[in-house]
């Protein structure tokens, strides 16, 4: 599994002009998943960004993590971050989910 994660102060989705996802304060992810990825690794994922500390404290510290500063996460589905492109200049995307 590999996440693309960005600290935002908002964000969202729109798809054919109509807002399907939006969040405040948080993460956004972009999120690609292949075949071989098991629920231990998302659980781990998953406790892993809930704890980074990346948002700022009173002293403009990052010390703060995302259930520190009741965050929301956006997260975005992104098969392309397992694009194969070793091989011609198409890339390939046989491994991902």
């Amino acid at each position: 599994m590999r996440i693309l994660l960005q600290k935002v102060s908002e964000a969202s989705v729109t798809i054919d002009g109509e807002v399907h996802g939006a969040i405040k304060k948080g993460f956004c992810l972009l999120v690609g998943a292949e075949d071989s990825d098991t629920s231990e690794e998302v659980d781990y994922l998953v406790r892993k960004i809930s704890k980074l500390r990346v948002f700022e404290d009173a002293d403009d510290k990052m010390n703060l993590s995302l259930n520190d500063v009741d965050g929301s996460v956006l997260s975005v589905s992104q098969f392309t971050l397992y694009a194969n492109t070793k091989k011609g200049n198409r890339p390939s995307f046989v491994e991902c989910r």
